[in-house]
């Protein structure tokens, strides 16, 4: 038995109509009908509480189903990603086609915001970062969420909710990847280390980036540049253009070197 038909035989037994339930859990009935007529698959995050509202276990409701969609909605993830950078419009394609096959997915909807042009096209990003805010139950996505409202008050220049949402996001000195690498042995210790390192290091060099932008705006140019001949400088000694992170490798060098002539020239300019 599908779910679609298990959630039309549970809505019957109780005698509730599709805008009932609809109503009962938040969201709308024709998302119902496209559940019960095998159109779309529910959210896993509705999972508890569907179970909940018809007094089931999610066993029962999803018929064992619901380690497969999570199965598909991460393979679905993983092909979108393979396209982030190169070609972002094509992992939209991606994402969207599979939020029609699993309407309102946590995961997908995340992976979504990576895509989308906030700077461009803000109050879209605004919009599906203030749902994952409100109905996500893992904490990564709601605070990634977050970031990316900042990100998209910011290019409205609403400078205040943009702040509003960073203290939104608590410090934290560590990561699940840390402490992995830090306890377990072995091919988990490695694949944890390796990834951190990554995350690490390209958080290191943007935040080089910023301080070289905090010294351009007060007219020093020189430490500007200095700053970010130091990030290229990194990216030569860690990065690897050999590997999958070719990407990353190529366009923070373009970058960084398009902006030292930039600033080379402002600073000529200012003597």
């Amino acid at each position: 038995m599908n779910i679609g038909n298990k959630i039309r035989e549970l809505r019957k037994q109780r005698g509730i109509t599709q805008e009932q339930l609809a109503t009962s859990i938040g969201i709308s009935f024709q998302a119902v009908s496209k559940w019960e007529n095998n159109i779309a698959l529910p959210d896993i995050s509705l999972a508890p509480i569907l179970a909940s509202y018809f007094g089931v276990t999610m066993d029962e409701l999803f018929d064992f189903n619901l380690q497969e969609i999570e199965q598909e909605v991460e393979r679905i993830a993983d092909e979108a990603y393979k396209y982030r950078q190169s070609d972002p419009e094509q992992s939209r394609r991606i994402l969207e086609s599979g939020l029609r096959k699993y309407p309102e997915n946590d995961i997908l909807l995340n992976n979504l915001l990576y895509v989308i042009d906030y700077s461009g096209n803000p109050d879209e990003a605004i919009g599906i970062a203030t749902k994952l805010i409100e109905k996500a139950t893992d904490h990564g996505i709601k605070y990634d969420a977050l970031r990316f409202l900042a990100y998209s008050y910011k290019a409205k220049g609403d400078m205040h909710s943009a702040k509003r949402a960073i203290e939104q996001i608590p410090e934290i000195y560590f990561t699940r990847l840390t402490e992995i690498a830090y306890v377990l042995n072995g091919s988990a210790k490695y694949e944890a280390a390796e990834k951190q390192k990554w995350v690490s290091f390209e958080n290191l060099i943007q935040m080089m980036w910023h301080l070289a932008e905090c010294f351009e705006e007060k007219g020093e140019y020189a430490s500007a540049i200095g700053e970010t001949e130091k990030a290229l400088e990194l990216i030569a000694i860690i990065g690897d253009s050999s590997t999958d992170t070719n990407y990353f490798y190529e366009n923070y060098v373009n970058f960084f070197e398009s902006q030292i002539a930039r600033m080379t020239e402002k600073m000529q300019e200012a003597r």
